[in-house]
């Protein structure tokens, strides 16, 4: 049995599989899934788990070099907009069209579910590497 890191032996075995520049989606309830990504459902009841400890638990055992959020997300949900900054104060963000998001979403290797209901709680994060 694991003892440390990602428990769910689904998301375990999609970030241990990741090469540089894959991508995955950390998704809120409404984030539409498009057909051939797979989806990791982890949306128990509304607001759980959230947004926030699965991107937490997802930074603990992941490489990111880049984080693509959604544009609108700063003016319809601030405190989502200002969490992700912080977190990720080091690494780019870059911001596209929530049409433009959903876009780059089908070139995702998992999109994971959360139970998050706040409007664009979404982003993708794309695999770096360790070494170099």
């Amino acid at each position: 049995m694991k003892r440390h890191g990602t428990l769910n032996s689904h998301i375990s075995k999609i970030l241990a599989d990741l090469g540089h520049t894959d991508t995955i989606v950390i998704a809120d309830v409404g984030l539409p899934i498009p057909a051939g990504v797979a989806k990791i459902d982890l949306a128990l009841t509304l607001g759980v788990p959230s947004f926030q400890d699965v991107v937490d638990m997802i930074v603990e055992d992941m490489v990111i070099e880049k984080v693509i959020v959604a544009e609108e997300l700063a003016t319809a949900n601030q405190a989502t907009s200002d969490y992700l900054n912080h977190k990720f104060m080091e690494i780019p963000i870059e911001k596209y069209s929530h049409e433009q998001f959903k876009l780059l979403t089908q070139k995702a290797k998992v999109i994971i579910r959360t139970g998050e209901a706040k409007p664009y709680a979404n982003c993708i994060l794309q695999a770096g590497v360790f070494f170099g």
